[in-house]
């Protein structure tokens, strides 16, 4: 009777390993096509530019569609000022913001215990008084841990405009020296545009150059089509060099003296910006210096000292 019980529980867990088994197969297998998917947005003119959501959104993004607490009247605010963020950060193709604010409330919730699990496996290892502290406050590194999922998509994206915000901000007076010297040399703002867009590589600026164009030759205005432009890039040194051209266009006044003082002006400031993260510089390299630099010098210097101290003490 005996041998039979355990024959029993010995097939009872061989069949428990084996769905243990076949659940982290098609997790790994899952986690695999999402790490090597690739995505692309499509731009004005047909090109197609690689852009990769972070493999977190990739893995959650089928399970959006469940989330509906975002649709409401309520939340159209939220959604808008979500919307532009996307427009600015170039994802507005790839996630709705519907998906987005959806993702604020699966990561918390869907890979939050998911880690809360590998994490209270990897506390029971930890030897000492301090694996005994952290498992004593478990409650906050819990919630430590919720907190952080649930802000991850906004930082992500903050810090997406961020880069792109730089991106623009880096090429603008070049390509505004390009559009000073197409200007005077005989070529009209259209041409000198298209000149440009052929010219140069794709970066953030030539995406919403291209845009920009597309949306002249279907028949907007010039100053409509700066104008969404500066929308959508919400950049201060693009809404700044915007409301110049309008301007000079409502004036008549000549845009290459305009495209020349706008570029001057947006070099003094990368200049300013450079030298402002200069100064900060020693700030930044406080922490490292005091924490990891004057402590290794110390036991390169010392160390020896010591040891032979140690040595002869002993002796």
């Amino acid at each position: 009777m005996s041998d039979l019980l355990n024959t029993d529980y010995r097939a009872v867990h061989a069949l428990i390993a084996g769905c243990w088994g076949l659940c982290a197969g098609v997790v790994s297998w899952y986690v695999g096509l999402a790490a090597v998917e690739m995505t692309y947005v499509t731009l004005a003119d047909g090109q197609q530019q690689m852009r990769r959501l972070p493999l977190l959104f990739r893995l959650l993004l089928p399970l959006t569609p469940n989330v509906k607490c975002y649709n409401g009247p309520r939340t159209e605010r939220l959604r808008e000022t979500v919307s532009r963020k996307l427009v600015s950060g170039g994802f507005d193709t790839l996630l709705t913001p519907q998906q987005f604010l959806a993702m604020k409330i699966l990561m918390p919730f869907v890979l939050g215990p998911l880690f809360i699990f590998l994490m209270w496996g990897a506390l029971q290892q930890v030897p000492g008084a301090f694996g005994a502290g952290l498992m004593q406050r478990q409650g906050v590194v819990y919630l430590l841990i919720m907190l952080f999922f649930y802000i991850y998509p906004m930082r992500w994206l903050k810090r997406v405009v961020k880069t792109r915000h730089r991106i623009i901000e880096r090429a603008l007076p070049f390509v505004l020296d390009l559009l000073t010297l197409s200007v005077e040399a005989g070529l009209d703002f259209m041409s000198s545009i298209k000149r440009i867009i052929d010219r140069r590589e794709i970066d953030a600026l030539s995406e919403e150059m291209i845009r920009m164009f597309r949306e002249m030759q279907v028949g907007r205005t010039r100053k409509e089509a700066l104008k969404d432009m500066s929308d959508r890039v919400d950049s201060p040194d693009m809404r700044s060099v915007v409301n110049a051209l309008v301007q000079a266009d409502e004036l008549g006044v000549s845009i290459g003296s305009i495209l020349r003082i706008q570029s001057d002006q947006m070099r003094t400031r990368r200049f300013q910006r450079a030298e402002k993260l200069g100064n900060e510089a020693p700030v930044k390299l406080l922490f490292p210096l005091t924490c990891f630099i004057f402590p290794a010098v110390f036991i390169v210097l010392l160390g020896p000292i010591f040891i032979e101290m140690a040595k002869k003490g002993g002796l």
